[in-house]
């Protein structure tokens, strides 16, 4: 390994203005966050009336005081309950993230029962979909913070009720699994949400607050006319003394979240150990210095050794084939103490550099090697000599050796994700372990303006065939349109929006996260689990 020589001037003017753009953005995205949080807040009053403590009060006491809390998919659903971006909460109704309790890390899930009470938000049912599967892959145990109104009967739409049930089966699954699955039932869980808990490993149930039923009064008086009080159907002291649901009953929140606590420290799962002092070397070069590095305008290059060496132990690294396919970046290095191969772009692909990528995700997997991908591309090369070349079934070995690739691969969209470079560097559609993206992040099947060029191209070649003139002002009418909507959908505020990234980064977190990802990954790999045919049955 050798210490990068950085040519990169932090000081630059073109490096402040990228930095000053960074934050900006950076400052904007955590605002739209934000929102959730504070939205959910104006619901202290009731919350405290009623003796409760508010969702996210409830994360924070159930988390080990000072050790690391990663976040998931807090844009998940910003514009898909109203498209007015002033007024879209993002979030989709649930508090996600991975974090430690009582020494274990474990996947953290809590309903955000300030909003609307629990109801799912749009992208909500997405989310816990997208948690449960990170927490199946890693083998971390499913802590589970109820309290939901359930799915909004004024927004139902019955393929969210269908595709819902894969909620439920993956509650059995992570069981089945061995993986422990402990659910808090703070309030509600009506009709679907009941199986929640009748799912779970253990329940803990709340005094006086804990309703779990399949009909609730309303729908049993319209179903049957029978009259039943929420208590009898589904109150706390039923579950725990007659049917069975629940193992323990708590006094309030504070309490059941303290049993939470000494049920997984009696899980018997190893306890995540955080690193020595000292146990690895930081980078040389400075974290602050990647706000500067990628420019607004993506057609602006970037050597992405330069933000390879801010990431690596040392800021050493290997350059694998470094004067063959040089657009395509092949590194090894090691983040954290854990030896891993980064591929990125400082260009678009090209058949030298899919064969490169291909040999190289080829040697990681030789060398049980985990595969960071930082994607910065416009996507595979075109052109006459591209074809010729044979770029389709170049790429497509690339593709190949990424769908089936033997380790752990971790995606950061840092710039541009534009075309078949998105699958080709591993993106969402090829299940990376986890993937996350910095806020300037852009993906498109391709660049806003080719796409309206193309367009334009295709208008007027009509036009021509049918012997009509062209129409200039419709032409730029349509030429605006078409890049209005490319730009809006490759933001990263927007495709996060869809969850189609586990979450929008400071890129000066980079390092930090990928050392959590990689140490999970590890830890994974290392603890066997005690499957078994069936999920546990509650008795």
């Amino acid at each position: 390994m050798s210490s990068f020589e950085s040519r990169w001037n932090p000081q630059s003017p073109a490096a402040q203005q990228r930095r000053a753009a960074m934050l900006e953005r950076l400052q904007a995205l955590r605002a739209l966050e934000d929102r959730a949080a504070h939205a959910s807040a104006k619901s202290l009053p009731v919350f405290e009336r009623r003796g409760q403590l508010l969702p996210r009060q409830r994360v924070a006491l159930l988390l080990d005081p000072g050790t690391p809390w990663l976040p998931l998919a807090a844009l998940g659903g910003y514009l898909q309950d109203v498209k007015d971006p002033e007024k879209s909460v993002p979030g989709g109704g649930v508090v996600a993230g991975i974090g430690f309790v009582s020494g274990v890390r474990c996947m953290v899930v809590a309903s955000d029962s300030g909003i609307e009470a629990g109801a799912i938000q749009p992208m909500g049912l997405d989310k816990i979909l997208r948690v449960q599967e990170i927490a199946l892959q890693n083998k971390l145990p499913f802590v589970h913070l109820v309290e939901s109104a359930g799915a909004n009967l004024m927004r139902y739409r019955v393929e969210g009720f269908v595709h819902g049930g894969t909620l439920f089966r993956n509650l059995a699954r992570l069981s089945s699994a061995g993986i422990p699955v402990v659910t808090v039932q703070h309030g509600s869980g009506t009709a679907g949400g009941a199986y929640m808990p009748g799912l779970s490993d253990i329940v803990i149930l709340v005094e006086g607050r804990s309703r779990a039923f399949l009909a609730g009064p309303p729908l049993l008086k319209a179903a049957t006319g029978e009259i039943a009080t929420e208590e009898e159907l589904g109150g706390a002291q039923m579950h725990a003394t007659v049917s069975g649901l629940g193992e323990y009953l708590a006094q309030d929140d504070r309490e059941a979240i303290g049993m939470a606590r000494e049920v997984v420290a009696r899980l018997g799962y190893p306890r995540a150990t955080l690193p020595a002092e000292g146990a690895f070397a930081e980078p040389r070069l400075a974290a602050d210095d990647l706000l500067g590095l990628i420019s607004d305008d993506l057609r602006q290059p970037v050597d992405m050794r330069e933000v390879i060496a801010r990431l690596v132990d040392g800021s050493e690294l290997l350059d694998f084939k470094a004067l063959y396919g040089a657009a395509t970046v092949c590194v090894q290095g090691s983040v954290g103490g854990h030896s891993v191969g980064f591929i990125s772009n400082n260009g678009p692909i090209d058949v030298a550099g899919a064969n490169k990528a291909t040999h190289f995700i080829q040697w990681m997997c030789q060398r049980k090697q985990p595969i960071i991908y930082l994607q910065n591309t416009t996507g595979f090369m075109v052109g006459k000599d591209s074809e010729q070349g044979g770029m389709i079934k170049h790429g497509s070995k690339m593709i190949q050796a990424v769908t089936n690739a033997t380790v752990p691969q971790i995606t950061i969209q840092c710039g541009a994700s534009f075309g078949a470079g998105n699958y080709g560097m591993c993106g969402r559609g090829y299940a990376p372990r986890f993937l996350f993206s910095w806020p300037s992040a852009r993906t498109s099947v391709m660049g806003a303006e080719q796409a309206a060029r193309t367009m334009q191209i295709v208008a007027e070649a009509a036009m021509v065939r049918k012997g009509l003139a062209a129409d200039p002002e419709k032409s730029q009418a349509q030429y605006d349109r078409i890049v209005h909507m490319f730009e809006t959908q490759a933001d990263v505020a927007y495709t996060s929006g869809l969850l189609l990234d586990d979450g929008v980064i400071d890129p000066r977190d980079t390092r930090d996260v990928l050392r959590q990802c990689l140490d999970m990954c590890v830890q994974a790999d290392a603890h066997t689990l005690q499957a078994m045919q069936f999920g546990v049955a509650r008795m």
